[in-house]
């Protein structure tokens, strides 16, 4: 029986994708100057170049957190756009499987797409087409299906950030809890663009490079508490392999991941950023909350696709206390 009109625990609001994973043979070239270093995938110009396997999967900021969280026994529903086109299929079907109610939109266009290209050591480079997208209008909302507890915000660019902006007034209206997961691209317009999100928000889930674009170079605290300052009553700063971090009125909280055969580490951050939700909703401590997102994404870089390798509830509070997680808090 469909749950909608019914109250739900997380409405997630986001892009969904059909992610094509194209497995070629590249090289991994470093370029170092004087401020940073960094690491491309090259590839032969002018070159025909194989591709060995080619897999399709459901992802997208706003489907991955929604599947992550109806696994872990979150009564939750997905608010995108998607388009007219064939890839919608795949994308509703993914939903309907995963239990999650659909309570967008559909609209002409093309649905978002994603060709990611695997590199020698696990990462990936993502050519992204964000289609629809990008264009959630606030007015083509259905107003009367978002009964939640929470929103979920992943990041949306163009016409859909402005419905973004539209939904936090609404949230504060009705009394409903914003989760906000930015990404580079936001990040990098400031924290003036985001203040109308920002100031709304109760959870803040964003990795250390989009944490220093918005709020500036600090120490890990101070760089948890700047955020702070600009409306989110708790902050996560996740660190790639260094793990993630979070602070309460006395402790900073740090999360050091096992080390694991990473296959490819797309939707790991859905996977840490959806997981300590669930573990807040749930009523766990921080520095549990801080171990099942951590498992929950080390289980997701271990399969292809964003969604694979997503743990039910059982399954992650299992894991959690086998694998335990290193959690260690300095006071500040």
């Amino acid at each position: 029986m469909s749950k909608v009109n019914s109250m739900y625990q997380v409405i997630t609001v986001g892009s969904s994708t059909v992610d094509a994973f194209a497995k070629v043979e590249s090289e991994l070239v470093k370029i170092k100057t004087i401020h940073h270093t960094e690491e491309l995938i090259a590839y032969p110009s002018g070159a025909k170049i194989l591709i060995n396997d080619l897999v399709f999967l459901s992802g997208g900021g706003g489907t991955n957190t929604a599947t992550s969280l109806s696994k872990l026994g979150i009564n939750v529903a997905y608010l995108g756009k998607v388009g007219n086109d064939n890839n919608k299929v795949l994308i509703l079907d993914q939903l309907k499987k995963d239990k999650i109610d659909f309570i967008g939109v559909m609209g002409k266009g093309v649905s978002g797409y994603s060709i990611i290209l695997d590199s020698l050591e696990g990462d990936r480079t993502i050519l992204a087409f964000k289609g629809v997208n990008d264009k959630l209008e606030y007015d083509e909302i259905n107003i009367k299906k978002l009964k939640t507890k929470w929103f979920y915000f992943s990041s949306m660019i163009g016409k859909s950030f402005e419905t973004l902006e539209k939904l936090a007034e609404f949230a504060e209206e009705h009394n409903i809890m914003v989760a906000f997961n930015p990404s580079n691209y936001l990040a990098e317009k400031g924290k003036i663009y985001l203040k109308e999100v920002l100031s709304r928000t109760t959870l803040l889930i964003l990795n250390k490079e989009e944490a220093v674009l918005i709020a500036g170079n600090y120490d890990m605290d101070d760089l948890i508490k700047e955020l702070m300052k600009l409306g989110p009553k708790c902050v996560v700063i996740t660190d790639g392999k260094k793990g993630a971090y979070t602070i309460d009125k006395k402790y900073l909280y740090h999360v050091l991941p096992n080390e694991v055969n990473a296959v490819e580490t797309t939707g790991a951050g859905d996977a840490f950023a959806s997981t300590f939700l669930a573990a807040m909703i749930k009523g766990k401590p921080i520095d549990f909350s801080l171990k099942m997102a951590s498992v929950n994404a080390e289980s997701v870089i271990q399969r292809l696709g964003a969604k694979t390798g997503l743990l039910k509830i059982k399954e992650l509070m299992k894991n959690t206390k086998r694998i335990k997680p290193k959690v260690t808090k300095k006071r500040i």
